[in-house]
């Protein structure tokens, strides 16, 4: 079908469906659709769904021809949009930051679970690897009572988390710093310190899907073959000092991993160590006490 025969939304539907079956299975594609469809028609998915024939703008229709042209060269779609949804919060994304993803939403609902009385609780939060600063904010919009900062090494990621800050109405002191090298003495001692650091390895990389490893920020993605434990080496050992008695360390960490990553913090002194499986069943994150 050609681009320019986009009258409708079942065409849109049939458009997508031929120009992306190369690049995504059609269970995502149909998602893609979708989350097109209603940022630029500015209509509800389930409107989508039920009414097919709906006839589109010119405008619209130009709009959602474009923007499959981008999709076919593997860009994802929340870099086209500039925006994502996490733990039920808008932000803005570029590719500067990676993209959030379900797994972490997990961790995050993990470590609210173990907080306990979520709006009367008080404390202090370190989220190392911010990004997008999809951790810290979504934590500090559910722990009003905290005190949330959030470190990253990269002055762009940085920039677009302090922007979705202020889009979600959240106070966050932002820290530029790397955290294989942190050259810091933070006076806090943090109730909980979280990160989703770097984990993918050359190996895994080559059954990574393109518009993962063409678009998405390698630093933020990739560590050594011969090491792949390299932050949670640094980050446990930064924990140790800077955790307050009976901290919380949250980890989230390669599936292939987690023994190896429990292993890490038990010989670090860590105690009342978890490792904990995604609703995929597969072991990727872990949790432990100083």
């Amino acid at each position: 079908m050609l681009l320019c025969c986009m009258k409708t939304i079942k065409d849109v539907f049939a458009a997508y469906k031929q120009g992306l079956k190369d690049l995504y299975v059609p269970i995502e594609t149909e998602a893609i659709t979708l989350l097109a469809i209603s940022e630029i028609c500015g209509l509800a998915k389930a409107k989508i769904k039920a009414f097919p024939e709906t006839e589109l703008s010119q405008q619209q229709s130009d709009k959602l021809s474009a923007t499959l042209a981008e999709l076919k060269t593997g860009k994802p779609i929340q870099y086209i949009l500039g925006k994502t949804e996490f733990y039920g919060l808008p932000f803005n994304v570029n590719p500067s930051v990676l993209i959030p993803r379900p797994e972490t939403e997990e961790l995050v609902e993990w470590a609210l679970s173990s907080v306990g009385s979520e709006q009367l609780a008080v404390g202090s939060i370190l989220d190392i690897g911010t990004g997008s600063g999809c951790i810290a904010i979504s934590l500090k919009k559910n722990l009003p009572g905290f005190k949330v900062s959030a470190i990253d090494i990269s002055a762009d990621a940085l920039q677009t988390a302090k922007e979705n800050a202020q889009l979600n109405d959240v106070d966050i002191e932002f820290i530029k710093a790397d955290m294989l090298n942190f050259g810091l003495t933070l006076a806090v001692r943090y109730s909980l310190i979280i990160s989703n650091p770097p984990y993918v390895t050359l190996q895994d990389k080559a059954e990574m899907h393109t518009n993962v490893t063409d678009f998405e920020p390698h630093s933020a993605l990739f560590v050594p073959e011969n090491d792949p434990l390299l932050f949670y080496k640094a980050i446990a050992d930064f924990a140790l000092n800077h955790l307050a008695e009976n901290g919380q360390l949250f980890f989230e960490i390669n599936e292939s991993y987690g023994d190896e990553t429990v292993e890490l913090l038990s010989d670090r002194g860590f105690k009342n160590i978890e490792l904990k499986k995604d609703m995929s069943g597969r072991d990727r994150m872990v949790k432990a006490n100083v």
